[in-house]
């Protein structure tokens, strides 16, 4: 993309880097255009690529971790409850969700918390307007030495089965569970065979063996879910298992009754594994060389349309591996037909590798690693968002691994303070996710976008200033017909003081404060509009035919 200059003077910029140490610290013309969400301390903020606030939401919580922006411009976010409700703690624990409208008003507020269960990491919007909520709840010790775990991987005396509900809100506070899933439900145990669960682990893929640890102690937290995340056109939920380095598909599509069943076979659904990857030891398909993953977070089906339609994206965070790097792997789940995966018994699940993965392997490995949190998005223009979260560094990709963008989160997630630009980065900008939404996003219409200050002090947007028209300018002001003959409009998605117009040599031709603009008495040729609206200046090219 080109800048056009008055007067006809045009320039191409390739990069522009400069010396910021937070905020963004790179932008090309490459980068696609949108607005990034992502949470720390007490907010969510919605960025534009140059780091300048676009909308913030305001909680009395801390993350819990996920955050959403719906299709209406509505605020769905996970917070922690800090106030001892819940003897289920580890890291990522929340046990409220909240709903908040655009100007950040809260609508709902569900807690999801007790000494027998707790909602943690994530949760999701359904198109039906309910939430799926991830929620980790108590076992006993009798309870899992009954379900076949073998006595001596109990090192805390109790175990934390994992769950998934669904739940209708209700007024400002209350809601329905409409759907529940339970992994206690879908076990496997050689231990002891005179208890729950019993069976060959080897032969049962579709179940999980309530006595792999991956060389963990035994811990109550054994499985330690940090994604949920749901495929409509599958009408099934993916889930990250961090501790067993597996992600699992499971069906949506059941009862809860029938999602509480073993289906007694990898082909039927119930509530049972429709399909698993990283990790074939856990069920005794492969060896420990064989695992692919390790710790990842978010993995989900990329959205039909976009590069990579209907393949998984996953953050593969490496963690416990030498040496520790992290890397973005995408991979393509044989199929027999949509929804329905193709597995060979008595092997481990394919692909045997990912079909893409990147990893900046130049010098140092672990220049690239986050060994918790953190996503991965694949983006419409073959970009690929990677939020590295526990250094609170958001970077977008092109097709060839070139960062064509770079931002680092200034804000502290203990306190909720700003760095200045020029000082460090804070050592606890910890971020879940970020994630990017397209200025044609519906939950946009009829919103003020008109960016507000950066989350750094003393901020330098040298870079962005310097930047040619970009995607976002192009996406929020659109002028059509364009070529026309006589009449043209501006369609903005933000207020608009004046225009001014300028022939192809540079002389102002006319002011206006309206969006209808008469182009019937212009001579044929190319004109230059100069869109003002606050303190941005929007250029736009039309040509009078």
């Amino acid at each position: 993309m080109k800048k056009i200059y008055f007067f006809t003077l045009i320039f191409s910029i390739n990069l522009l880097q400069s010396q910021n140490t937070v905020g963004t610290i790179t932008i090309t013309e490459d980068v696609n255009d949108a607005f990034t969400l992502f949470t720390v301390h007490t907010k969510s903020y919605l960025i534009n690529n140059c780091g300048e606030v676009i909308n913030q939401w305001d909680s009395n919580y801390p993350p819990g971790n996920a955050v959403y922006l719906l299709e209406n411009g509505n605020l769905l976010r996970a917070g922690r409850l800090n106030d001892g409700s819940s003897n289920i703690t580890f890291p990522g624990t929340g046990g409220i969700v909240e709903l908040f409208d655009w100007d950040g008003n809260v609508l709902w507020s569900y807690t999801y918390s007790s000494n027998d269960f707790r909602q943690h990491h994530d949760v999701y919007p359904m198109p039906n307007g309910n939430v799926l909520i991830l929620a980790a709840t108590l076992m006993s010790q009798s309870e899992a030495i009954q379900a076949g775990r073998n006595p001596n991987l109990l090192q805390d005396g109790e175990l934390y089965n994992e769950q998934i509900i669904e739940v209708e809100p209700i007024g400002t506070n209350q809601a329905n569970i409409v759907w529940e899933w339970n992994i206690k439900d879908h076990l496997i145990q050689d231990f002891d065979s005179t208890k729950d669960n019993f069976g060959n682990v080897s032969e049962n893929q579709q179940l999980l063996d309530i006595n792999y640890t991956n060389n963990g102690s035994g811990s109550n937290n054994w499985l330690h879910l940090n994604s949920i995340q749901y495929n409509q056109a599958r009408d099934q939920i993916i889930i990250s298992s961090r501790n067993l380095s597996e992600i699992w598909i499971i069906d949506h599509s059941t009862s809860t009754s029938e999602a509480a069943t073993s289906s007694g076979g990898i082909y039927n659904k119930g509530g049972d594994f429709l399909y698993r990857w990283g990790n074939p030891e856990v069920y005794r398909q492969g060896t420990l060389n064989d695992r692919k993953l390790f710790g990842q977070h978010t993995p989900y089906f990329i959205e039909p349309g976009l590069p990579n339609e209907d393949k998984i994206i996953i953050f593969n965070n490496g963690n416990g591996r030498t040496p520790n790097f992290s890397q973005i792997d995408i991979i393509s789940p044989p199929e027999t037909s949509f929804g329905v995966y193709d597995y060979a018994p008595n092997t481990a699940y394919e692909p045997t590798n990912p079909d893409y993965t990147y990893s900046d392997l130049s010098s140092d490995p672990s220049e690239f690693f986050s060994g918790i949190v953190s996503s991965a998005q694949q983006l419409d223009n073959g970009n690929i968002l990677i939020c590295e979260g526990r250094e609170g560094h958001f970077f977008e990709i092109n097709s060839n691994g070139e960062k064509v963008w770079e931002y680092i989160n200034p804000i502290s997630s203990n306190n909720g303070t700003s760095t200045s630009q020029g000082d460090s980065a804070p050592a606890d900008n910890l971020t879940f996710r970020a994630f990017k939404y397209n200025m044609d996003y519906p939950g946009f219409i009829g919103r003020d976008l008109t960016p507000g200050p950066t989350l750094e002090l003393n901020p330098d947007l040298t870079s962005c200033n310097s930047l040619s028209i970009s995607n976002f300018e192009e996406s929020i002001v659109k002028v059509f017909p364009n070529p026309s003959k006589n009449k043209i409009e501006i369609n903005a998605k933000i207020p608009i003081d004046k225009i001014d117009i300028y022939n192809a040599l540079g002389r102002r031709m006319n002011e206006i404060k309206s969006s209808k603009i008469d182009l019937s008495e212009y001579a044929e040729g190319i004109y230059y509009l100069k869109i003002y609206s606050g303190s941005r200046i929007i250029n736009k090219k039309v040509i009078k035919n």
